[in-house]
């Protein structure tokens, strides 16, 4: 069963990241009325919700966005930085929602950051547990580290939950200051929406896929005798 769900959750995972890249191709062809880079729409944002600490800056890659609130910094991908589509806009102004996030506390990106010390040890380590922990189980019969590698699995699923409000209020934000300043004409902002839809559906599908993986562990841990 959880090898079927597995097969089905990382179907569904190139699905998403491959109608994602298309989506992305298709609305960078799309014009924006405001004729604002993404680099200038982030600044515009940043600017309007009252945020003057923050800078945009431009990495190399392709999705490669995010935002930085250790170093305070929106990166954008060279693409989004310079293009002026609503591609480009969507995804500036999701990550700008980020930075609004930051500044206005909010719950879940706040509790967010709070797990980040704890989920990169986890992540970092928790093959290696897994992997000593099933082979001190099979020769001893200790199940102490197959316990500990599943705790520390379940804090990076825990984690990844925790992610998808952060990330589909970020684009509430984003969508909801493009149609309140009139940065794209309705059509436009339709594309916008959708490409932050296939973008947060990727969140979705990485918190699916670890939730059957940590079952699956789970099984293994129950099922000992």
């Amino acid at each position: 069963m959880f090898i079927l769900l597995m097969i089905l959750v990382m179907g569904g995972s190139w699905f998403v990241q491959n109608r994602l890249k298309s989506k992305f191709r298709k609305y960078s062809q799309t014009p924006i009325s405001s004729n604002l880079s993404g680099r200038e729409i982030a600044e515009k944002m940043l600017a309007d919700h009252g945020i003057y600490d923050v800078k945009v800056i431009s990495v190399n890659g392709q999705l490669t966005d995010h935002y930085n609130p250790a170093k305070k910094t929106v990166n954008l991908s060279e693409v989004v930085y310079n293009d002026r589509n609503a591609a480009a806009a969507a995804v500036a102004a999701h990550e700008v929602g980020h930075a609004v996030q930051h500044a206005r506390s909010y719950a879940w990106l706040t509790l967010r950051s709070k797990m980040v010390p704890a989920v990169s040890i986890s992540s970092k380590w928790v093959t290696w547990v897994l992997i000593l922990g099933i082979l001190l189980a099979s020769y001893s019969g200790s199940f102490l580290l197959l316990q500990i590698a599943v705790a520390m699995f379940a804090v990076t699923t825990l984690f990844s939950f925790i992610t998808l409000p952060v990330e589909f209020d970020a684009s509430n934000r984003a969508l909801a200051w493009i149609e309140d300043k009139n940065m794209a004409r309705p059509d436009e902002l339709a594309d916008s929406k959708d490409a932050l839809k296939w973008a947060a559906m990727t969140y979705v599908v990485a918190a699916l896929s670890s939730l059957v993986t940590l079952l699956y562990y789970a099984s293994m841990l129950l099922g000992r005798d």
